[in-house]
């Protein structure tokens, strides 16, 4: 019986202290966000590999790396890649595509690693998520400490000044006939999203939060790192970074 057909309960999902590792863990969170525009995504891979001109079988980590399906393709654009990610769940489902040179192991993002990348992606806003700001910082100092010596990060956050702009406060969305009610909403510097739905007969409510980081909070954050911020872009095919309009914050670094 698949996941989607035997869902938690609610005390399971209830019992879970961090709200990222019970609704990343739970089939619904990748039914609702089955129709993600993944050539966009594949485009910006393309983009960023071919900006930071990666050597041929450079090692790259995919931070948060979800079901893998970004691991995947930065793995056929020829590269040895190993995708993390804190969810047991996602890791299982994503470990079916290992070979020999694309690797998945749960892992968490705060905590540095023993190998070295040439490169380290970080996501699609899979970046501020801790209940203590200090974990923000940890993070990143994990991620310096992972880089080679001639290695680039990237994060690829949201920009929180469109994102505020452009806010939908409620919405219903239906995927595979599961009506997922989302309201969206500012709070204590974290961009909330409640999702409400019933599936086989069982109400379910999950809350995402995120912290609301400018590019002036990343600032900051990278200088008590030691982190050296070498470029800003605006969106997914590299387009510069403008404070109020551009949709994405991707930071290079090193």
């Amino acid at each position: 019986m698949s996941a989607a057909q035997n869902p938690p309960t609610e005390n399971q999902v209830k019992s879970s202290k961090n709200w990222y590792t019970s609704w990343f863990d739970t089939p619904y969170y990748h039914i609702l966000y089955k129709e993600r525009n993944y050539r966009e995504a594949q485009v910006f891979m393309d983009n960023i590999t071919h900006y930071l001109n990666l050597p041929e079988k450079a090692k790259v980590l995919d931070l948060a790396c979800g079901k893998g399906r970004h691991s995947i393709y930065l793995n056929q654009l020829g590269f040895d890649v190993l995708g993390a990610d804190l969810s047991e769940n996602s890791i299982e489902e994503a470990s079916k595509n290992t070979n020999e040179t694309l690797h998945f192991k749960v892992h968490d993002m705060r905590e540095p690693f023993e190998e070295k990348y040439d490169a380290i992606f970080n996501l699609f806003t899979s970046f501020g998520y801790f209940e203590n700001d200090e974990d923000n910082l940890t993070t990143l100092q994990a991620i310096k400490e992972s880089l080679s010596e001639y290695g680039f990060a990237v994060i690829d956050f949201m920009n929180v000044a469109h994102v505020l702009e452009t806010l939908v406060p409620e919405e219903t969305k239906t995927v595979d006939e599961i009506e997922f009610h989302i309201k969206r909403y500012l709070k204590d510097g974290h961009i909330y999203k409640e999702i409400n739905f019933e599936d086989k007969g069982q109400k379910f409510h999950f809350t995402e939060k995120v912290k609301a980081l400018t590019l002036p909070d990343f600032e900051q954050l990278m200088e008590e790192a030691g982190i050296y911020l070498l470029d800003i872009f605006g969106d997914y095919k590299l387009k510069k970074f403008h404070k109020t309009d551009s949709e994405r914050l991707i930071m290079i670094f090193k």
